[in-house]
């Protein structure tokens, strides 16, 4: 059976499903994480679509790259890395990193 392949911008998206079931929806993968990835040796192209320029990613490395990456991203923002699902209100810390991204409606009003 041939590998999955997908795009940037689908393996963002896929990254995304996988870190938003560990961080209550909060959590969100863009395509500056994707490249980041590759840049620092988390995830490496599988070949190249038809087109000769857009690059693919094989499924299985990108849920790889998304597990060696998560301990850290996840205590960016505050929530534990032991995998246990966590409330959204209980997610308060503000993001510090500019590849995880969040919404205003992810945090609620400090009190």
């Amino acid at each position: 059976m041939l590998p999955t392949l997908l795009t940037a911008a689908q393996a963002a998206e896929h990254a995304t499903r996988a870190r938003q079931a560990l961080s209550a929806g909060a959590a969100h993968i863009t395509l500056d994480a994707i490249y980041q990835w590759v840049a620092r040796g988390h995830l490496a192209p599988a070949g190249l679509a038809d087109d000769n320029r857009t690059r693919l990613y094989r499924l299985a490395d990108v849920a790889a790259a998304e597990a060696a990456t998560r301990g850290r991203a996840l205590r960016l923002v505050g929530l534990p890395e032991t995998g246990e699902r966590v409330h959204p209100e209980r997610v308060t810390a503000p993001p510090r990193n500019r590849h995880i991204q969040f919404s205003p409606q992810d945090h609620p009003p400090r009190s």
